[in-house]
């Protein structure tokens, strides 16, 4: 069953349902039509991680639930807290206190100031109301989807493993950290494991690795804010970030799926069979 919103929708399992909740943040792509950006929507669609809701649906299949943002990250980015916000993009002061992140100051905070380097998103100032418009009708009730899925699997089992979503460039570019590198296949993060067990997210890595990929843990990602708001393992509530480079899947300029596609799929999914299995045995140890 799929349960639709204009911001957001929830995949349930289509068996009975286990405490594993995965959520997509950035893999909409529907304009909003108060967005009105200057940038061209080829510089736009660079901020997609396209396929991610795609690629791990399956995960239903074996009782996770699946939540998917429907507007781009470009709009409002669901993975930033609420007061990351660039202050030199509104056209009056913030009525609240802000608290912009170093993604902010290289225009990329909650709002885009940059869509690509030296390639800004709009041509003119947002005003408060557009601002507060985008995060009532989007970024609150995305996150408050992802929150109530959660909740549902904490209270029904006591447990959670939440993994949040995400691709990346193949290569870093100047309003990235690590400009100009070659990135790996995946990189799984924890925030250096105070989101999650840190033997979970290792062994993660190793499944992927076993499946013949680059997989590192924590670099050059360490988890946004959705793994640090949800990540809660001494309640044992485990959220892991999982980061998928775009060259093992699709055409990074044309956004078009390459050869490659179906079998990253497959890989995900023979990884979602085991991580089910694991967490599905009567005394989990990772």
């Amino acid at each position: 069953m799929t349960h639709e919103n204009p911001a957001f929708f929830v995949q349930e399992p289509s068996v009975d349902s286990i405490p594993l909740v995965l959520d997509s943040p950035h893999s909409g792509f529907t304009l909003p039509p108060d967005f009105r950006p200057a940038a061209p929507v080829e510089a736009i669609r660079t901020g997609w991680d396209a396929y991610m809701d795609d690629l791990w649906a399956g995960a239903t299949k074996h009782g996770a639930t699946l939540v998917c943002a429907r507007f781009p990250r470009t709009y409002i980015d669901a993975n930033r807290s609420e007061d990351d916000i660039d202050q030199e993009l509104l056209d009056a002061p913030w009525p609240k206190a802000l608290n912009p992140s170093d993604y902010a100051k290289r225009g990329q905070g909650l709002i885009r100031r940059f869509a690509l380097p030296n390639v800004p998103m709009y041509d003119r100032r947002l005003t408060i109301k557009e601002v507060e418009h985008r995060l009532d009708a989007y970024y609150r009730p995305y996150r408050r989807a992802v929150s109530e899925a959660i909740d549902g699997a904490m209270q029904r089992f006591g447990h959670v493993w939440h993994i949040d979503l995400h691709s990346m460039k193949s290569t870093g570019n100047a309003m990235n950290t690590d400009n100009g590198k070659a990135r790996p296949d995946l990189v799984i993060s924890d925030r250096d494991g105070k989101t999650s067990d840190p033997n979970v997210t290792a062994w993660i890595a190793e499944r992927f690795r076993q499946l013949g990929y680059n997989a590192l843990v924590n670099t050059p990602y360490k988890g946004g804010d959705i793994v640090k708001s949800y990540g809660k393992p001494e309640l044992n509530q485990h959220s892991i970030q999982i980061e998928i480079n775009r060259a093992i899947y699709m055409n990074e300029k044309s956004c078009e799926k390459s050869a490659r596609y179906e079998h990253l799929k497959a890989d995900i999914d023979r990884f979602l069979e085991q991580f089910v299995e694991k967490i599905s045995s009567k005394d989990v140890v990772f």
